[in-house]
């Protein structure tokens, strides 16, 4: 059974930083794909970001520049670094999985697995 937990969340002036953590459970090895997602309130899920087989990385142009993905294949963990964060950058983030390649990785549909979110707040 695959579980993903996200963790890290939290509130934030705007250009601080933050680490979000996703631990996955019954979920890995190699060449899967893992994203990142978040939906501000009263808005649809995006695409933030997402990696390949643990090297291969995609971002939303919003965010492009400021934030990295990475994961640690020892761990089952995929982190999503994100710094001069902006209140727009706020909403429920989402750790999301699949196995193989995600053929359109910041697009929701591509994934199989996802975690239960974890909160982000950018205050101006």
């Amino acid at each position: 059974q695959v579980q993903l937990v996200e963790s890290g969340g939290g509130s934030v002036q705007a250009g601080g930083s933050l680490k979000l953590s996703c631990a996955a459970s019954g979920f890995g090895g190699s060449r899967n794909s893992m994203g990142w997602f978040r939906q501000p309130p009263g808005k649809e899920r995006e695409g933030v970001a997402a990696i390949y087989d643990g090297f291969a990385s995609y971002y939303s142009p919003s965010v492009k520049g400021r934030f990295t993905i990475s994961q640690d294949n020892a761990k089952n963990t995929v982190y999503l670094q994100m710094s001069s964060l902006k209140p727009e950058d706020s909403g429920m983030y989402f750790c999301a999985a699949t196995r193989g390649v995600a053929r359109d990785p910041l697009k929701s549909r591509e994934y199989l697995y996802w975690g239960q979110g974890t909160q982000v707040t950018v205050s101006s």
